[in-house]
């Protein structure tokens, strides 16, 4: 299954859309405007939340936790490197690598790419594609990614603020 997301340019809080291959609207995101770390919901068309994105404030390294249903299935941490982003999936046995930072990676479980997230350049706004293996959970693909693109979004807002 194919997932497309085209993040809006200028919102004053994450909202978007994920279309399938077919251009149809398959999940809808909106992040919280005043909350204390970055906190995503993930709704299907008909309203209903499928899964729920949370940081953890007070940590030394990036690290979000992952729910569907209300129960908390992953948990992505940002590992300390000196040069290369490397994260960390607990919970799912999943492992990703790749390059981070131009969006190229492939989330892999016991060794076979199960997710791989491209970039699509020269587009208004950031757009990825997320090819996901037939058997995995979409909501919970979705939702990895989406965690991971959190702390890609934190490094950029630390690294323009310090200029």
């Amino acid at each position: 299954m194919k997932l497309y997301i085209k993040q809006k340019v200028f919102s004053w809080k994450d909202k978007f859309t994920v279309k399938n291959e077919y251009g149809e609207d398959r999940y809808y995101i909106e992040g919280e405007l005043f909350s204390f770390g970055k906190k995503l919901h993930i709704y299907d068309m008909s309203g209903n939340e499928v899964a729920f994105i949370h940081q953890k404030v007070f940590s030394f390294l990036p690290r979000f936790f992952v729910y569907t249903g209300g129960v908390q299935v992953a948990e992505i941490v940002k590992e300390f490197t000196f040069f290369k982003n490397k994260y960390r999936i607990e919970g799912l046995g999943w492992e990703v690598n790749g390059d981070f930072l131009d969006h190229d990676y492939q989330i892999t479980h016991s060794g076979r790419p199960i997710i791989t997230i491209t970039k699509a350049w020269f587009t208004w706004g950031d757009s990825y594609e997320i090819d996901i293996s037939d058997g995995v959970d979409p909501v919970c693909g979705l939702a990895v990614v989406l965690a991971i693109d959190c702390v890609l979004d934190i490094q950029r807002n630390a690294a323009a603020s310090n200029n």
